[in-house]
């Protein structure tokens, strides 16, 4: 039996899906297998991802800011699950992508856009990690090996609705 594979997409490719991949291959130690992608990708991992990263102990080996171009057609890795992380609130354009595959969306804010002097800006990819962070830790706890499609999709589609508000209630 492979391991689950999810592919992580927004536009740039450049900071939350990388990070979302990284943290996955990260936590999932081979039950999971992490994938990302960006519609207009940038070209080049966004350095604060890379900081958050390696601040974590997360590896930075492999990350690549690439199109979703090659994951769709002949050769294209069979994927389980895609996620879509582009912030819909702040009007960003979601890409879609079809296959045989439970679709979701995690809705983030976009560190890379953040403003201010490096330690804000480090802030706001540090907030974005633990929010993804947070996230997977769900999608790590549910029984994928085992559900239907359908529940996955519902799990899933609940593990995006999951915020920082969450998580504090739960620390309090």
């Amino acid at each position: 039996m492979h391991p689950c594979r999810v592919l992580f997409i927004c536009t740039g490719n450049s900071a939350r899906s990388i990070l979302s991949e990284a943290t996955l291959n990260h936590l999932g130690k081979g039950r999971f297998e992490a994938f990302s992608a960006g519609s207009q990708p940038t070209g080049r991992v966004n350095p604060f991802a890379l900081k958050e990263l390696a601040s974590t102990g997360i590896s930075c080996e492999n990350l690549s800011s690439k199109s979703w171009d090659q994951f769709v057609g002949e050769g294209a890795p069979p994927l389980d699950i895609v996620i879509t992380v582009c912030d819909s609130a702040a009007n960003e354009q979601c890409p879609v992508l079809f296959g045989n595959f439970v679709r979701t969306h995690w809705g983030l804010h976009d560190p890379a856009a953040a403003k201010g002097s490096d330690a804000e800006v480090s802030e706001a990819f540090k907030h974005a990690h633990a929010l993804i962070t947070y996230r997977l830790m769900a999608l790590l706890n549910l029984p994928v090996e085992t559900m239907t499609s359908a529940d996955l999709k519902l799990a899933i589609d609940a593990i995006g609705g999951l915020s920082d508000d969450d998580d504090q209630e739960d620390a309090a």
